[in-house]
């Protein structure tokens, strides 16, 4: 278990959800030519459970407001901080964001990276690129 996880969680308005995919998959393309390994994004769709906090309620969600909930695999935290620095040096990222209409907002972002603890996976549970 030595891979270095970014992840995040963020408000992408419902009626902007299809211009925030086409975004997010340029931009995982982006951080994949940097030296990611595995970039995922899922939106939301049972996010209440009793007795806990709702991702909803840690970045104020409104209610025409899906959750998008993603991370990003890198080889090691060093390789992680290369890719930032890549990346945030990429014109492309600015142009992407700028262009696309999806009304990301970086300000309501949850983010951080994350060392290992445990992992226990079946890589066949769910085939790529389904969406929930």
């Amino acid at each position: 278990m030595t891979h270095y996880i970014d992840g995040f969680v963020l408000p992408v308005q419902r009626d902007r959800l299809d211009a925030y995919q086409r975004l997010a998959e340029a931009i995982a393309k982006i951080w994949k030519e940097h030296g990611a390994l595995d970039y995922r994004e899922h939106v939301g769709d049972d996010l209440y459970l009793e007795g806990t906090r709702s991702f909803t309620d840690l970045v104020a969600a409104a209610e025409d407001e899906a959750i998008v909930f993603g991370w990003v695999v890198f080889d090691s935290r060093e390789a992680r901080d290369l890719a930032n620095e890549r990346v945030a040096a990429d014109p492309r990222m600015t142009d992407l964001i700028d262009s696309s209409n999806s009304g990301f907002n970086a300000n309501r972002m949850a983010y951080g990276g994350f060392l290992p603890l445990v992992q226990s996976s079946d890589a066949n549970s769910v085939a790529k690129g389904d969406r929930i």
